[in-house]
């Protein structure tokens, strides 16, 4: 009987009964295909569910020195599993075998750090984590978590454990489109309260309200095979597609923070779509708190049939160290956007950031000179626009739609290539598109286009001869700034 119910435990854990979720209107917006680009960013932190939580934990262990703080829904300590599935399903999840206690995994990483395969575990010291583990979670018994909490507590870290709650095994949001106690796809349960504010309070100190407007930044749609070792997503269990929110504040540049969040088993994208990401309440917080939301996506392989991060070793005995494959994948991909600086840009925002002429396809901007500068770079709505260097304190975009509003932002670039502070944003709007007026010449003397002189017609403000004077000859001229007509 409790072999049985071990089962059932372990079947919920992977999602062996869960079906695709459907009927809610997504607030995430639309994918846009591109790719990551660097933001300011200036702390990173990671958050996960099950096998997530404990890839987020391996994630935050290993390195350490990027990351500075976890929040984690029902996971278990530092390489429980012992590069076993038996021991992660029996030990780590359930509790019929016998576990490494937390002081052993804690000597363990000790000696990992030693020989450089995690980062020191000093830096662990004073880290935020927050825990969660429902009262109806059976799928990550509760001894399993308690664990993890004390692992970090026994490594000097600032750690809130919520214990009380009565969710099932899920990441817990206002809203989750699932019953409390529920642990069923997508895994995503409402409870009555917001976890999430109290997970981002305790990581970032403190934290604006959840916008409750339609979201307004951009949710990229990127290759995860440019980020995986050899250049294979699939080759190591991940998905060829990951996603990245970015708000429209970070895009314009200001100083953000990076969230990567790291779904369960069963919960990644080809199976219950953009749920985890529509859901988890994360994209509203970032927001209104300038934080990027960095989605990763496992997917199944043979040793992986239900699309969960490594944290038994199905892929690589590396797992839970640096070299391991995911670890790397995920940690290029924080790195890409951002994470990682460990000191401020070298050199400051330019000033006096102007738009000094529009017209239907282009904008004008000037700003003055950095010193040390030896060029810039130039952002529109957040993306970088030159595509060679900008040696001089002035910049034309061209190509732009008539009558529509563009933010541009621009950074110094020193001789080492390192790309310094962003200005705030202005805003250009080019003009409307010019009509073309075609009239008698005549016709456009009466108007007030053109006026005649000696028997030929001028157009006013440029005085281009438009011909004979009369109703027989004809013109076509616009209007290109007020009073100043030029030929179409």
């Amino acid at each position: 009987m409790k072999i049985r119910k071990l089962l059932v435990a372990v079947q919920a854990a992977v999602g062996m009964a869960a079906t695709t979720a459907g009927g809610a209107t997504a607030a995430v917006p639309a994918p846009t295909p591109g790719s990551l680009q660097q933001y300011d960013i200036g702390s990173t932190y990671v958050s996960g569910l099950s096998s997530g939580g404990f890839m987020a934990n391996q994630m935050h262990v290993a390195y350490s020195d990027v990351f500075e703080g976890a929040g984690i829904f029902s996971a278990g300590a530092y390489d429980c599993a012992q590069n076993s599935v038996n021991t992660a399903q029996y030990a780590c999840m359930d509790t019929f075998m016998a576990r490494k206690t937390p002081a052993q995994l804690e000597q363990l990483t000790r000696d990992r750090a030693t020989a450089g395969k995690v980062d020191p575990v000093a830096n662990l010291s004073g880290d935020k984590v927050w825990l969660f583990h429902g009262t109806n979670d059976g799928t990550v018994k509760a001894p399993v978590n308690d664990d993890l909490a004390t692992y970090y507590r026994d490594f000097g870290a600032d750690v809130v454990y919520n214990n009380t709650s009565t969710s099932g095994h899920a990441w817990v949001s206002p809203l989750g489109p699932n019953a409390c106690s529920s642990t069923s796809s997508p895994y995503v349960n409402n409870c009555g309260g917001d976890p999430v504010r109290e997970m981002l309070t305790h990581l970032l100190g403190s934290v604006n309200p959840a916008s409750t407007s339609a979201l307004t930044g951009k949710l990229v749609r990127f290759d995860q095979s440019t980020y995986a070792p050899g250049g294979s997503a699939g080759a190591i269990s991940m998905g060829n597609e990951g996603f990245a929110y970015v708000p429209q504040s970070c895009q314009s540049g200001a100083s953000c923070k990076l969230m990567v969040t790291l779904h369960g088993c069963y919960q990644y994208f080809g199976v219950v779509g953009n749920a985890l990401m529509d859901k988890a309440y994360l994209n509203e917080y970032a927001d209104t708190n300038n934080m990027i939301v960095l989605y990763p996506q496992a997917t199944t392989m043979t040793g992986n049939p239900r699309g969960c991060w490594d944290w038994w070793g199905y892929k690589s005995a590396d797992y839970a160290q640096k070299s391991g494959p995911q670890m790397t994948a995920v940690m290029n991909m924080a790195k890409a956007l951002g994470a990682g600086t460990t000191t401020s840009p070298a050199l400051p925002a330019p000033t006096a950031l102007t738009v000094t002429a529009t017209t239907e396809t282009s904008a004008s901007l000037s700003w003055n000179s950095v010193s040390g500068a030896a060029s810039y770079n130039v952002y529109r709505d957040g993306t970088k626009v030159n595509t060679t260097p900008v040696t001089s304190a002035t910049y034309t975009d061209t190509g732009l739609t008539a009558n529509t509003t563009y933010s541009y932002a621009v950074a110094a670039v020193d001789a080492s290539g390192t790309t310094g502070t962003r200005t705030s944003p202005v805003t250009a709007t080019t003009t409307a598109a010019l009509v073309c007026v075609t009239a008698t010449n005549y016709a456009h003397t009466q108007a007030g286009r053109a006026h005649q002189t000696g028997g030929y017609t001028y157009a006013n403000g440029s005085n281009q001869n438009l011909g004979l004077w009369n109703v027989l000859a004809t013109s076509t001229i616009k209007e290109t700034s007020p009073g100043y007509w030029v030929k179409c």
